[in-house]
């Protein structure tokens, strides 16, 4: 597989270096990707990255995930108003490994593969390293004529000079360009990938490397564009904040909602940038879209492969059998599989009214839950027509009797009760 061929036709390269691709195709090569490790998960803004590193792989080639847990003390200003908070170490290593548990599901870390995925960490070398030994040894390399050229200073310091850059942050992409040298002296590293936004970084890498191993020593860097969706929204970002990939974040449901909810011609866009699905399987999908885009074959695929992917097959399976519960005619059985969290995620938008369990006691009458307790009907009349019509569900059982008695043992877990009024009108009650 020609990596440089596989990105392009996916349209996942902004950007790279003259030589990148002779360097590719004339043997296996070591590439890094730096990863941010200020939160426990990745979130899918990470994951364009994390697929370039995955096809990188997939062609036969090594890569390297590097946690900036130096550079993640300090900040990177690109594409940033303000400085970020600073972690100390504790809470960076307990990142790492969680961000580690995360690409092992992307990446073959197998030690016995010659082209095994490798995770480094750039506090590991900088972390006895004296500011005097840095800026005698490094610092002397880059000018600061250099560094002022760079766009993501620039910006910072054009737009106010009130907030303007503290010195910590303008030595970031010094700190960057000596984990390039590091790697390439340290692992043979030659290339180093990212998005658009880290090209000045990435470049000052490649500098340095000339500057300190000489004019014949090569690298190269190639950068992927920045993710946007077609409305224009920030990609990743909903109502609730980042999508995670880990499920105490955000949940299988919601992460397969989030991808199955996108728009067509983002479904086009992403399912080239996020699976390894290939070419022909691509446009067979697209040709079924164009023939019954009712069926949303492009949005159920994408969803179907990532979820699969980040998470679980019985994820994926489950978090379609929850969908059902809401958009098709699913049981009571599938209503009962499912956990607390996913039954929460499912009905987030839901009406939710709580309810007494002491007033439930040896059992209290359907009518008079669903109208005096709550206001799911708004009179007896109006749910007696509904339930003689058939209309109303308790769990996604039919109720037959209006003025059935209910109890806590009618309840999931003891806690909920699902009432489905009509086709589409959901609401939960919690008791509490």
């Amino acid at each position: 597989m020609n990596f440089v061929e596989e990105l392009k036709w996916r349209g996942m390269i902004h950007d790279m270096m003259p030589g990148t691709e002779e360097q590719l195709q004339k043997e296996m090569t070591s590439a890094y990707l730096g990863i941010d490790p200020t939160a426990d998960s990745l979130h899918i803004g990470h994951l364009v990255g994390v697929m370039m590193l995955k096809h990188f792989q997939r062609a036969g080639h090594r890569p390297i995930a590097l946690i900036g847990g130096a550079t993640g003390m300090i900040g990177d200003p690109s594409m940033k108003s303000a400085e970020r908070n600073l972690l100390d170490e504790t809470t960076l290593r307990y990142n790492q490994e969680n961000i580690k548990k995360q690409l092992a599901k992307f990446l073959d870390f197998d030690a016995d593969l010659p082209n095994a995925a490798k995770l480094v960490n750039n506090y590991d070398w900088m972390k006895d390293y004296s500011f005097l030994n840095f800026i005698r040894d490094i610092g002397k390399h880059i000018t600061v004529n250099y560094m002022m050229a760079k766009d993501s200073v620039k910006k910072r310091l054009g737009s106010d000079s009130s907030v303007g850059m503290s010195f910590t942050e303008f030595s970031y992409q010094l700190l960057q360009g000596y984990d390039f040298l590091y790697l390439y002296q340290h692992e043979g590293c030659r290339l180093q990938m990212g998005g658009s936004d880290q090209w000045g970084n990435i470049t000052t890498g490649t500098e340095m490397i000339r500057r300190v191993e000489g004019p014949e020593a090569e690298a190269f860097a190639l950068v992927c564009p920045l993710i946007t969706k077609a409305d224009g929204g920030k990609f990743g970002k909903t109502e609730a904040g980042n999508v995670w990939l880990d499920r105490r974040y955000t949940s299988p449901y919601k992460f397969y909602q989030f991808w199955l909810n996108v728009s067509d011609e983002d479904a086009l866009k992403y399912i080239r940038i996020f699976t390894s699905l290939s070419r022909e399987e691509i446009g067979t999908l697209e040709k079924e879209q164009i023939e019954t885009p009712h069926l949303r074959p492009l949005q159920k695929r994408l969803a179907r492969e990532i979820t699969t992917m980040v998470h679980s097959s019985e994820d994926y399976e489950a978090a379609v059998e929850a969908s059902n519960i809401l958009f098709g005619n699913s049981t009571s059985d599938v209503l009962k599989k499912l956990d607390e969290d996913t039954l929460l995620s499912v009905f987030e938008g839901v009406p939710q009214f709580e309810i007494s369990r002491d007033e439930l006691g040896a059992g209290i009458k359907a009518v008079d839950v669903l109208t005096e307790k709550t206001a799911v009907f708004s009179s007896k009349g109006e749910m007696r027509k509904l339930v003689q019509g058939g209309g109303v569900s308790l769990n996604k059982e039919r109720l037959a009797e209006f003025d059935a008695v209910i109890n806590a043992d009618s309840f999931l877990n003891n806690k909920y009760l699902l009432v489905q009024k009509g086709r589409k009108n959901y609401f939960l009650l919690i008791a509490k």
